[in-house]
């Protein structure tokens, strides 16, 4: 069958898809109900699991004693770690350096735990509650043993160990020096030469990252049959494919055994970016017993046992000269690993050390490293992963810089940082930014936000001695994202490549079916691949559909984390699609008995130059699964896959500018305004980019203002629930004020950048600023995030005591 067309292109054909502001086609079965959570999921004859975890921060199991909960109603098995010899150590794909330490972490613990929280027993049972119950029935005894939280503490020497066996509470120890790099000059060397030098100030903080938790909506939750010739386990996990390789890494089964389906996942931001000991433990009790098993972790047992993030000592020193100009940036890092590694644990600091230069231009720079272990539950990738901690340190040290110097902090920032006529432009930390505009974003950004009408605002109010202070903070940043070179991440001894995998199948009716390997756990993915799609084929967006997060049908992936999905994802997508292209060219000549070189592709559309004569992209479709009358040699499918490796990393940038209110009377920190102007390249769904700007503004501002995870010096954790740990909701924050400016990537075809990590790699940094110039008139010169009123509040009590300034509770007048 041979069917041609001359009719013109369809209004909707006409009108780009890419720049669309669609609505996300996922959210109707959100918002409806109509979703599948792995919780949702019951099969015959499933049983339930419950987990028994450790009271004690480190302690020897001296007791353990399942006899009781074995006999308990409904109980079908009850397994301790000795019970589960077959269980294999968890991994961890990252080792830094040849000293890195790795402690044996098993999914089910044996003889001794090492944070509140650990897996000491786990119970099968025909009902959930009946599981839950016989967990009382356990008896368990233990012997305390020397704790240590605090990181500074941890590599002192006498400290506690958390692995006796190591010998040390070191993990491990890394760095980058620009000398080393070839990239600049020694920083060690500039800052004795600053500091010896009149023309010159040198700048020494100490700032400390609070320990967060990622807080995703859906707790973690995992269910494994076994009884089909392939064992398939469904998991609220980011990363399905890692998820299925891991698994067979460690653990008693083999890789093409194992399906792994991700269905609707309720969030993850980096928390579920793991291989979890969970999923272990399921999948070896579920192939014991051989029926169905399903483990869903309540939200205490989230909040003590997957994994935390941040929790960095950042000790910063830098040198400028008295205009402005930064000459050297020295950087200390301590990280807080706690008692084992994730998959990534190790390296998320590496991340931030090559940001810490952020956009400036600096000429010497030296970043040290040492992660170290605690008796705390493990950190690993949270949103930004490592870099949002880097722009704090930088972006809070500009502001000091601005402060010292007595020059305006926006100004100083112009005078350091990144030219666009400079790019490419290389870093001193050995990258390649390829392409920004920061006065254009920064321009925008002042203009809408009223700069210079709120500095004039907070002179008035200073000098009248309002006790509500008005504070005014900036970041300008970039993000180092779009997870990554593969050739990169060899030189780094990462464990994995950094490439993604995409099919494009031209269904026979001409419809579409695109399978990617990246996983959306609420990122918008079905809608804005589909975009690029109806761009790249010329199809009817409605006539495209996504498949993706199931081994089975999107085979290979390296999943979604480290705002890759567009970047690297999207690219494999691109590629299938153009490969279809190639692939339909000779088939359309055939149909056309034209010359190959003869043909245009427009709109979905082969037709003759010159000439109305063509054939839709979904005729050829339909032609080609015929196969009645092909070229010679030409195969009957214009299926087509491509795998994308990226040559660099994606750098979206931009500039944040925040008012707070800060009443000194009770240290209420009040957001008043807040706007963004962000450059993340082409957009390809304006109303996406404004929903991954917003979230990532919010739990920015959430590490700012109000969010902490909290140990006690024994170890306990005391923000276990949703009660004392704050998730900030609606009434908490505002409503922000965006806006984007472009600058082609130009690592990619599309010219886009990333996104999803943006706003929370600026906010906290922007909103500390913001609370300190606020404050600093009254002496206070440093606040530990999150600036609860409490934190606020102490740290004008210790001001007053120290300066002998009055708060303005207690009568005195707020000088400027």
């Amino acid at each position: 069958m041979t069917t041609t067309s001359d009719a013109p292109a369809t209004p909707e054909s006409e009108t780009p898809e890419v720049g669309r502001a669609r609505l996300r086609r996922e959210d109707r079965r959100a918002l409806t109900g109509q979703t599948r959570w792995t919780d949702d999921m019951t099969l015959p004859g499933m049983v339930h699991l419950s987990v028994l975890r450790s009271p004690m921060a480190h302690a020897t199991i001296t007791t353990l004693d399942t006899e009781e909960a074995r006999q308990a109603p409904g109980v079908v098995g009850v397994w301790t770690g000795e019970d589960l010899p077959e269980q294999g150590a968890m991994p961890t794909a990252w080792t830094v350096s040849e000293d890195m330490q790795t402690p044996k972490l098993l999914p089910v613990s044996v003889g001794e735990v090492k944070h509140v929280g650990d897996i000491v027993a786990v119970v099968a049972a025909t009902s959930k509650d009946a599981a839950d119950d016989a967990l009382e029935l356990i008896d368990v005894d233990y012997d305390d043993l020397p704790v240590v939280v605090d990181p500074m503490a941890a590599k002192a020497e006498g400290a506690p160990l958390v692995h006796p066996e190591l010998g040390t509470n070191v993990c491990a120890t890394w760095g980058l020096d620009s000398v080393a790099l070839g990239t600049g000059g020694d920083a060690l060397e500039a800052i004795r030469a600053a500091e010896a030098d009149p023309d010159q100030v040198v700048l020494r903080r100490t700032l400390k990252q609070n320990r967060v938790t990622p807080a995703y909506i859906e707790p973690r939750s995992v269910v494994v049959d076994p009884t089909a010739e392939q064992v398939t386990l469904w998991s609220a996990t980011q990363v399905p494919h890692i998820v299925r390789i891991l698994m067979a890494m460690t653990q008693p089964i083999e890789e093409h055994e194992l399906r792994v389906v991700a269905p609707d996942v309720g969030g993850g931001f980096g928390g579920k970016l793991q291989f979890t000991r969970e999923e272990a433990m399921v999948l070896l009790v579920a192939r014991r017993l051989q029926v169905p098993c399903k483990y869903t972790e309540s939200r205490s047992e989230s909040m003590q046992s997957s994994h935390h993030a941040r929790d960095q000592v950042q000790e910063l020193t830098l040198s400028a000269r008295r205009d402005g100009t930064i000459t050297a940036l020295d950087v200390e890092l301590t990280a807080d690993m706690g008692a084992y590694l994730g998959i990534l644990t190790a390296g998320i600091p590496l991340l931030g050390g090559f940001m810490f230069n952020g956009i400036y231009r600096i000429p010497a720079y030296r970043f040290h490293c040492t992660d170290v272990f605690t008796n705390k539950v493990m950190t690993d990738a949270y949103r930004g992963a490592g870099k949002p901690e880097a722009t704090f340190g930088i972006e809070r040290m500009m502001d000091e810089l601005a402060v010292e110097l007595d020059i305006d902090p926006i100004e100083l920032r112009r005078r350091n940082w990144i030219g666009s006529d400079e790019f490419p432009y290389a870093t001193i930390a050995g990258l390649t930014y390829d392409s920004g505009d920061y006065d254009q974003a920064t321009d925008r950004a002042v203009e809408m936000f009223d700069y210079t009408g709120l500095r004039e605002e907070q002179r008035r109010r200073r000098e009248s001695g309002d006790p509500v202070a008005l504070g005014i903070g900036v970041c300008t940043f970039v993000e180092l994202s779009g997870l990554a070179p593969s050739r990169v991440l060899g030189g780094l001894n990462y464990g994995s490549g950094g490439w993604e995998h995409s099919t494009i199948r031209m269904l026979p009716t001409g419809k579409v079916e695109v399978v990617a390997g990246t996983t959306s756990h609420g990122q918008g993915h079905a809608t804005a691949f589909s975009q690029i799609v109806a761009d790249e084929l010329g199809i009817p967006f409605d006539d495209i559909i996504l498949i993706s997060g199931d081994t089975a049908s999107a085979h290979k992936g390296m999943d979604t984390y480290g705002s890759r999905s567009l970047v690297v994802g999207g690219m494999a997508i691109v590629g299938a699609a153009r490969k279809v292209v190639d692939k339909a060219k000779p088939i359309a000549a055939h149909l056309l008995e034209a010359d190959v070189d003869d043909l245009e592709f427009a709109r979905g559309r082969f037709f003759v130059a010159g000439t109305d004569v063509g054939v839709t992209i979904q005729e050829i479709a339909l032609s080609t699964w015929l196969a009645h009358d092909l070229p010679d040699g030409v195969e009957p499918s214009l299926d087509s896959d491509h795998t994308f490796d990226p040559e660099n990393f994606s750098y979206p940038t931009g500039t944040h500018l925040v008012a707070v209110e800060v009443d000194t009377r009770t240290g209420h920190v009040q957001l008043r305004d807040y706007v963004c102007v962000q450059d993340v390249g082409v957009l390809v769904n304006p109303m996406i980019v404004d929903g991954q700007v917003h979230g990532g503004l919010t739990q920015g501002i959430a590490q700012a203002l109000f969010e902490e995870i909290q140990y006690t010096e024994e170890g306990q954790l005391t923000t276990g629930t949703l009660a004392d740990y704050l998730v900030p909701a609606a009434p908490d924050v505002l409503r922000y004020r965006t806006d984007t400016t472009v600058t082609r990537a130009t690592t990619n075809t599309l010219g886009v950048k990333a996104v999803g990590e943006t706003g929370t790699t600026a906010a906290p940094p922007a909103i500390v600023n913001g609370v300190l110039d606020a404050l600093r008139p009254l002496g206070v010169t440093d606040i530990t995030m999150p600036c609860t009123p409490v934190k606020v509040w102490t740290a004008l009590q210790e001001a007053a005591h120290r300066t002998g300034t009055p708060t303005s509770s207690e009568g005195g007048s707020v000088q400027s």
